[in-house]
């Protein structure tokens, strides 16, 4: 049974006069699925409404293959319904349904690009490379004993199936070959897209920027190219200075997220994220934060921080100076080094925990490159209802603590090469 296929052609489509989308139930029989329709945690089907109202196990696997792994529908169904959210809040509802389901029925977080592979394939993309192609092999046709077989010719043929429609049969060996191939696009589709774009007027700016060279008569060298007015010489050789990375745990447990992480580094002072009025909830998933490094350099640092690693090239691994962390190992899963040792024996780690609440043994098994710091409890009745000078009076403690994690990760920096004088 194709799990994949069939919950694709139930999602309703914009000409449906009936948008009845599939729904979780704890019922096997189409009949009594409404009857039993509960939240995902407690179900164990998944009720189809169209083409034939149908019942398919959660568990059953797909065609979505994740390292050679299929997806079971569990998860698909899970992206598929939170397509919209967020990184940040789809890992939310991710982590709070795995905390309900038993061990051997827990979904698969997929990341923020095979998100976006799966929902533009359910959607009606004609192909991914994430989806394992459905066919009819001459193995598989020979075993139903529907369509006779053109064995060991490595040629397909096209039979008749028991409902007159055409099928095309494909030898065993033939059809390895083609799961091997990649799909190329021409020139027009790679560089342009589909609509071909006109560059000529680009034209207009070739002698200004690249003048035919030729030899002056009387000398007979060649002359050196002009700069136009206001423009920078490229010729100089200039270093420009890369921007280091902070990486955020994009975990629910951890105190610090993209709505209150430059609060805390760029104002010496902690709010929760989650807070309605303090916090910024509309934060992106990128954000900038300027810090001077008197030891390192005369000239400021512009700090890049972010919570996953999805649009990150190789080289912005040497970048990473820091990795906040809340033990939970599931947080590296797309890093460059996955293991937690490994990962800091590179980069530095910093674990943010509550005063007066034990560290997780994890932390402080991973060694002494992930350093510890404790902030004090939020008290709304304290600090929440005064002014912004009187708050931060009353928690002078986050403003030493973020001195002292700035000098950690100051001399930190101090040991690479790259951020050296």
């Amino acid at each position: 049974m194709d799990a994949l296929g069939l919950f694709r052609a139930s999602l309703p489509g914009d000409k449906d006069a009936s948008k009845v989308e599939p729904f979780p139930t704890t019922s096997s029989e189409p009949a009594d699925a409404e009857a039993q329709r509960t939240e995902l945690h407690e179900a164990t089907h998944l009720y189809l409404p169209k083409p034939t109202p149908l019942c398919i196990s959660l568990d059953s696997k797909t065609r979505f293959v994740l390292e050679g792994d299929e997806v079971d529908l569990r998860s698909v169904y899970l992206a598929w319904v939170h397509r919209e959210l967020n990184i940040p809040d789809y890992l939310a509802k991710f982590t709070d349904l795995n905390a309900k389901l038993p061990a051997d029925k827990q979904a698969r977080q997929l990341s923020f690009v095979e998100r976006i592979e799966l929902v533009s394939w359910l959607e009606g993309s004609e192909s991914s490379d994430l989806v394992k192609p459905l066919e009819i092999t001459a193995d598989s046709a020979a075993a139903s004993g529907t369509v006779p077989v053109v064995a060991g010719t490595g040629a397909a043929v096209t039979q008749t199936s028991i409902n007159g429609r055409p099928v095309k049969v494909i030898d065993a060996r033939l059809q390895a070959i083609y799961n091997g191939e990649r799909k190329m696009g021409d020139r027009n589709t790679i560089l342009r897209g589909i609509k071909p774009t006109d560059f000529s007027h680009v034209r207009k700016y070739r002698d200004l920027f690249m003048p035919k060279k030729s030899k002056d008569p009387k000398s007979g060298q060649l002359p050196t190219r002009s700069i136009p007015p206001g423009m920078p010489n490229k010729g100089a050789v200039s270093a420009k200075r890369v921007d280091p990375i902070i990486m955020l745990s994009p975990s629910a447990s951890s105190l610090l997220r993209m709505s209150n992480i430059k609060t805390f580094l760029d104002t010496g002072l902690f709010v929760p994220f989650s807070h309605p009025e303090l916090a910024n909830q509309g934060a992106a998933n990128l954000l900038h934060l300027t810090r001077p490094l008197k030891q390192i350099s005369e000239k400021p640092f512009r700090f890049i921080l972010v919570d996953s690693p999805d649009q990150f090239k190789t080289e912005y691994w040497e970048r990473v100076v820091a990795v906040f962390t809340t033990g939970q190992t599931w947080q590296f899963r797309g890093y460059k080094w996955r293991e937690p040792q490994e990962l800091f024996s590179h980069v530095l780690g910093i674990y943010v925990g509550e005063r007066g609440l034990p560290v997780p043994s994890d932390v402080k098994s991973w060694g002494s490159n992930v350093k510890t710091f404790l902030v004090d409890r939020w008290d709304e009745k304290t600090h929440g209802v005064v002014d912004h000078d009187t708050r931060v009076a009353r928690r002078w403690k986050d403003r030493e603590v973020v001195e002292d994690l700035w000098r950690t990760i100051e001399s930190s920096m101090k040991g690479k090469s790259l951020w050296k004088r």
